[in-house]
């Protein structure tokens, strides 16, 4: 009879024959499993490799937001850029008030919605003699810009910086 229990089972999945406790032999499978400290050493590896995969999303969100910050300043420095490039040489050096020197921007350009929580860009534009020695130093002017805004309690800060003379830059370069 011990013969034919052999022959029923696949001989692969059967184990070493073990004695019961109430003296009788049996056959049964082999049993496998991880210990304890194996399964604990698991748990703590996927643990921490669960924290470091959450601060690694958390620094690129963070990275993908300054991102999107320095663009927008980017953005504004390089329209009011544009507008200045379009004043001729009396509303830049003779009509004092002609520029703005003041500016606000916020940082959703489109957004009808924006609120306090959505930061706003300050921006300064000052206009000054080139700090050149030349004979033609009194036909050329500096004009800076002066972006800054806060977030997450940081202050940043951009500047552009351009000149612009009475008769076009090429009289005086070339």
């Amino acid at each position: 009879m011990f013969a034919i229990i052999i022959d029923i089972y696949d001989r692969q999945t059967v184990g070493a024959l073990r004695n019961r406790p109430d003296g009788r032999a049996s056959v049964g499978r082999t049993q496998s499993a991880f210990t304890l400290v194996e399964v604990m050493v698991s748990v703590v590896l996927m643990a921490v490799m669960g924290v470091a995969l959450y601060a690694g999303i958390g620094v690129a969100f963070s990275q993908l937001r300054l991102s999107r910050e320095n663009l927008r300043a980017t953005q504004i420095l390089e329209g009011k850029m544009e507008v200045v490039r379009q004043y001729n040489w009396d509303q830049v050096a003779n009509l004092p008030n002609f520029v703005p020197r003041t500016f606000t921007e916020p940082f959703f350009a489109n957004n009808p919605t924006n609120t306090p929580e959505n930061f706003i860009y300050t921006g300064q534009v000052s206009i000054t003699n080139a700090p050149i020695t030349e004979s033609y130093s009194n036909y050329v002017k500096m004009i800076t810009i002066n972006l800054t805004w806060k977030s997450n309690g940081a202050t940043h800060k951009r500047q552009a910086v351009t000149f612009v003379s009475q008769y076009g830059l090429q009289r005086y370069v070339y």
